[in-house]
């Protein structure tokens, strides 16, 4: 009896693959996001382009308020790009602000639904492979694999596979044999959600959870103790940093802004005018020539605000600010959008992180 009983227990144990072992594990284990259930297609694709490189906890205030604004893909698409980028505003990646922009307006020209389908999702503006098939996956119920960092870690870990996870063709490949694998499983979307999840929460970057992972029996990284060695990635270049300087004009109690072409970094957004410092140029004479180059504006020195840094993906800057005054004329001459604004009105706009950091210097010195 007793060695029937085991049998019977190792039969059962069998009879579960990884896949719906995971299944089963997100049932239980899942973070309450809200995003998941609202059975709202347009709800993944806002968050899946807010979660792109930046963390959930820092995406969960802004999708509220995106939703509070723009409840449904119709009012996003009629909305100014002005009033899209001021409720992006901190979240940084601009451009993913005007790709979704995008992407909502071709959506309402041709007709006002999400198609369903990975392959048309593939058309609309702004979406990719990974976004594409997160939306035909989560929103839709269909049998298409989302690979993401979590879910290329994972994979890596669980094939101790030594494979460089950032060369494209190694993310073919797992796609390719995770749509294989998603064939039969009982819901494809907690599938994806899981996979996803885990490496989140268990089979983290720089820490693996072995104890409580649902898939550690399927696993090769863990049953040879080298999980953590994958996945391998090529040795990342140094970051450089560069010297700026911007100018912030003051005159009749207002300010210049200009406001950034759409197809440079950060673009939509205002700034001050300003920009990298030459070699054998001083901050001071960055400021004079770049606003001269910028706005036909001669202006001087009042003063220095101070020095901000600030981090991007590739680079970073540490940004040098100038209260400036004019010595002629205040006739701009500028191809970009440039405004006059009191400092009270700086809220209306929407500006780089950096500066608002430079508020706040400015907010301590009692000038703003």
């Amino acid at each position: 009896m007793t060695f029937m009983l085991m049998m019977s227990k190792n039969d059962n144990k069998a009879s579960m693959n990884w896949q719906e072992s995971l299944i089963k594990w997100f049932a239980g284990n899942h973070r309450e996001l809200p995003w998941r259930w609202t059975g709202d297609p347009y709800d993944v694709l806002v968050s899946e382009f807010m979660l792109q490189q930046t963390q959930v906890a820092t995406v969960i205030p802004y999708f509220h308020r995106w939703k509070h604004v723009f409840p449904d893909i119709d009012s996003l698409a009629r909305a100014d790009q002005s009033e899209v980028l001021k409720l992006w505003e901190g979240l940084g990646y601009y451009s993913r602000a005007r790709r979704l922009h995008e992407c909502a307006k071709s959506v309402v020209a041709s007709g006002g639904k999400l198609p369903g389908d990975y392959e048309s999702l593939l058309k609309l503006p702004g979406i990719g492979s990974y976004t594409a098939a997160a939306i035909a996956s989560l929103g839709f119920g269909q049998r298409v694999a989302v690979v993401d960092g979590n879910v290329l870690r994972v994979r890596a870990r669980m094939l101790a596979d030594s494979s460089d996870i950032t060369k494209s063709e190694v993310k073919k490949r797992y796609f390719k044999e995770l749509n294989e694998l998603i064939r039969d499983v009982s819901d494809v979307s907690s599938f994806n959600q899981g996979m996803m999840e885990l490496g989140a929460l268990i089979c983290r970057p720089r820490e693996a959870i072995c104890v409580e992972c649902p898939v550690r029996q399927w696993c090769l990284g863990h049953s040879t103790g080298t999980a953590l060695e994958y996945p391998r990635k090529p040795a990342k270049a140094s970051r450089p940093c560069y010297d700026v300087s911007v100018g912030l004009i003051f005159h009749d109690g207002k300010y210049l802004i200009l406001r950034r072409s759409p197809e440079q970094m950060l673009g939509g957004l205002w700034e001050f005018p300003g920009g990298k410092v030459e070699p054998g140029e001083s901050h001071e004479e960055c400021v004079v020539r770049e606003v001269l180059e910028e706005t036909g504006l001669d202006v001087e020195i009042v003063r220095k605000v101070g020095a901000v840094k600030h981090a991007y993906s590739h680079f970073g800057i540490e940004m040098h600010a100038y209260i400036c005054a004019l010595r002629g004329s205040s006739e701009v001459v500028c191809e970009r959008p440039w405004a006059w604004v009191e400092s009270n009105e700086f809220g209306k706009y929407a500006f780089p992180k950096a500066n608002h950091k430079v508020f706040e210097l400015l907010k301590q010195q009692g000038v703003i």
